[in-house]
């Protein structure tokens, strides 16, 4: 098991660990700062460093037994096993993935909709809704979003029981992944609080502190995905 520190400290861009083990895909600290693949959101870029050597890691992906399997460049030599090494994210991009998540979670509260899919990318997101219209108003939707960004919310994680969540079925929006069970306890993303509480849903990802760290937005196309679904694209708009 690896010691998720993105999950700890989210905006930690450097942090000292050991290696693990080594597998066929690349390497598994005792401890990751990288986010690994998963949810819609990409897995972490960076560098690994060590006395005598450094990498460039490109992604991280999950591993067996909950580990992080950090992806090194293609031909790269790996540190040994038991060397002490440091990590540090390409924090501008992490950062970026960060934005664009919690932004969708508003995305998510302006549309109140089944979620049929989603993807988190460095400048942009999208979701999939079960949504057999179009909406009529888009800048409608833009202003509201706007207005949740302005308000400035304090985004905060709870945890709560397997059978909490399962007796609270409307808190899961994604009709397409279930949030993750079966360890005990469910992580869980607030936006706001007490009466200024906008949104909480299951959420495994990395978010910023406050929804006016996200920033300007615009909403790009709406696009229908089947009978169904409409695709919904939102843009960092710095």
């Amino acid at each position: 098991m690896t010691r998720a520190l993105y999950r700890d400290d989210p905006y930690a861009r450097s942090a000292e660990t050991t290696v693990a083990a080594h597998t066929e895909a690349g390497v598994i600290c005792a401890a990751s700062l990288f986010y690994p693949a998963g949810g819609g959101q990409p897995g972490d870029s960076g560098q690994l460093e060590w006395a005598g050597g450094a990498i460039e890691i490109v992604d991280a992906v999950k591993g067996p037994d909950d580990s992080v399997v950090l992806v090194p460049a293609q031909g790269a030599a790996l540190p040994p096993e038991g060397a002490a090494v440091v990590q540090r994210l390409d924090w501008a991009r992490r950062h970026a993935h960060m934005r664009v998540h919690t932004a969708l979670h508003l995305l998510s509260v302006v549309l109140p909709l089944p979620v049929t899919g989603g993807q988190i990318g460095a400048g942009k997101g999208r979701l999939d809704f079960d949504m057999p219209e179009a909406p009529e108003d888009k800048a409608a939707l833009e202003a509201a979003l706007a207005a949740l960004v302005a308000r400035d919310l304090p985004v905060s994680e709870d945890w709560i029981t397997d059978e909490e969540l399962a007796a609270q079925p409307q808190m899961v929006k994604t009709m397409s992944v279930a949030p993750p069970s079966g360890q005990g306890q469910v992580r869980l993303i607030r936006i706001g609080e007490g009466a200024d509480q906008v949104d909480l849903q299951p959420c495994g990802g990395t978010h910023v502190a406050r929804t006016g760290e996200i920033g300007a937005l615009r909403l790009g196309k709406v696009e229908k995905k089947g009978r169904q679904n409409r695709r919904v694209t939102l843009h960092l708009a710095d």
